[in-house]
């Protein structure tokens, strides 16, 4: 691909998120979350019994960690704070854990870095799934206290704020796919925590506005949300099955957040159709105005793979939850193995052109891609022991070019935040794939390194030339 420049003030940064990086797990009033919980209860269900307890230590290291980042050449980076730090059980402020974050944001300010703060990043404290997480609507009224306090604690040092991160994730992998705790394998289940999650998302969005009324936040403050966007694909002969199964994917995975995000409304095919199978949205009379007041001022594009689909061979899988695609196995496609996820660039940029053509309006930065390599040590140069990634380089390079040509095709797209720039625990994988330009050394006291790619980063980030 020919060398691309990306525009002036197009900003480069980290992405990681307070669960994944900071440790001190039961520290300083924190309360339990659910990965704490599930490393409590079956500590075999993670990677090599590495639980939630550390993270990558960013807790005793995040000077070292800012440094780095801003010797890298980035202006920004995003991180979340935890629900089950800040606020005790009452739903108040907790000062050891406020505290923490102020430092943070201190610390942030001195290295000359724009924090971009996230409010939930699939960290529910657990008191509150006991009391019925993400099915409950007191969740959804306890999420938007949490928000109130968090606003008003750090609003006038925080610019950027986002209210959830990939928000479609924790309905699929803890009530439907049974991935995370308590694995539960029910479709219905994930209706109700999705549709829960963005009333509580505009909830959280009308405490932003009532406190920027209030004065209590900076005057260039801007909320957002995070979303995991995978565009979706079918075959390049489509039977009408085929485009159904298209139609429910992206809907549910993407149309969703995007129509929430920018009109305040949920699509009303997809509402439909859920509720022709069975499975209706937990709807409230006065739900309409609520979801209203959901409309943000830009958001963060999670891109890290597509989503290819077909028409699902049968209607029903085995816990007798709706089908409504299975996987597309696209003939040319490239795989990263460790992962097993499809590479393919060129989807944030049919992303960015989507958003173009149907959301015209609408600002968006890149706010995770990267890339997990397992065994990654087996790469390291005998001499110099340094991580030898040029499988990094490409990857982000390519993905690099294709930002750069849908903004030349008119996508507004801000920034872009590499994902796991010093590797970090990665929930129950921990850290089975790595994904960071700078090493993380677990049997040397968790000591960070360059890896190979830093150099290349530096460069780019100074350039905004991609080559």
């Amino acid at each position: 691909m020919a060398e691309l420049t990306l525009p002036k003030d197009f900003f480069f940064g980290a992405a990681m998120s307070g669960p994944q990086t900071e440790g001190g797990w039961n520290v300083g009033g924190k309360l339990e979350n659910l990965w704490d919980t599930w490393s409590n209860e079956d500590i075999g269900a993670f990677h090599n019994r590495v639980g939630s307890y550390v993270g990558n230590d960013f807790m005793h290291r995040y000077q070292e960690d800012l440094a780095i980042l801003k010797g890298l050449g980035l202006d920004s980076f995003r991180t979340s704070i935890q629900w089950s730090r800040l606020l005790d059980a009452d739903g108040n402020v907790n000062p050891e854990g406020a505290a923490w974050y102020h430092e943070l944001f201190r610390a942030a300010r001195e290295a000359g870095l724009e924090p971009f703060v996230t409010l939930y990043h699939f960290d529910l404290p657990t008191y509150l799934f006991r009391r019925g997480g993400w099915e409950s609507r007191e969740t959804c009224e306890a999420y938007a206290n949490y928000v109130e306090k968090a606003l008003h604690e750090f609003g006038k040092e925080v610019r950027y704020w986002f209210t959830f991160n990939e928000p479609s994730v924790e309905p699929e992998n803890r009530y439907w796919h049974g991935g995370w705790y308590p694995q539960h394998h029910s479709f219905r289940e994930a209706v109700v925590a999705q549709y829960n999650i963005s009333i509580a998302h505009a909830l959280g969005v009308a405490r932003y506005r009532a406190a920027r009324e209030e004065g209590a936040l900076r005057p260039d403050a801007r909320i957002g949300i995070v979303c995991n966007f995978s565009p979706s694909y079918t075959k390049e002969d489509p039977s009408e099955a085929d485009l159904e199964a298209l139609r429910m994917n992206d809907g549910l995975t993407t149309r969703w957040w995007l129509d929430l995000a920018t009109k305040g409304s949920l699509p009303a095919d997809v509402l439909e159709t859920l509720a022709r199978l069975g499975t209706p949205v937990p709807a409230r009379p006065g739900d309409e105005e609520v979801l209203r007041l959901g409309v943000v001022d830009w958001l963060g594009c999670n891109y890290y793979q597509p989503c290819r689909v077909q028409a699902p061979s049968r209607d029903r899988d085995e816990w007798g939850n709706p089908l409504f695609a299975e996987p597309y196995v696209w003939p040319e496609r490239v795989m990263n193995e460790s992962r097993g996820w499809e590479i393919y660039p060129k989807g944030i940029y049919d992303f960015g052109m989507k958003c173009r053509d149907e959301y015209p309006d609408l600002e968006w930065f890149v706010s995770e891609n990267g890339i997990g390599i397992e065994r990654e040590y087996l790469n390291k140069d005998p001499e110099t022991q340094q991580v030898q990634d040029d499988y990094r380089v490409d990857f982000v390079r390519d993905h690099l070019s294709w930002i750069a040509r849908a903004i030349n095709d008119g996508a507004k797209c801000r920034g872009y935040h590499y994902w796991g720039l010093i590797d970090n625990w990665s929930w129950a994988n921990a850290f089975k794939n790595r994904y960071g330009f700078i090493e993380v050394d677990l049997m040397e006291s968790y000591d960070r390194r360059p890896k190979k790619s830093a150099a290349w980063l530096k460069e780019v980030a100074a350039t905004h030339v991609v080559r």
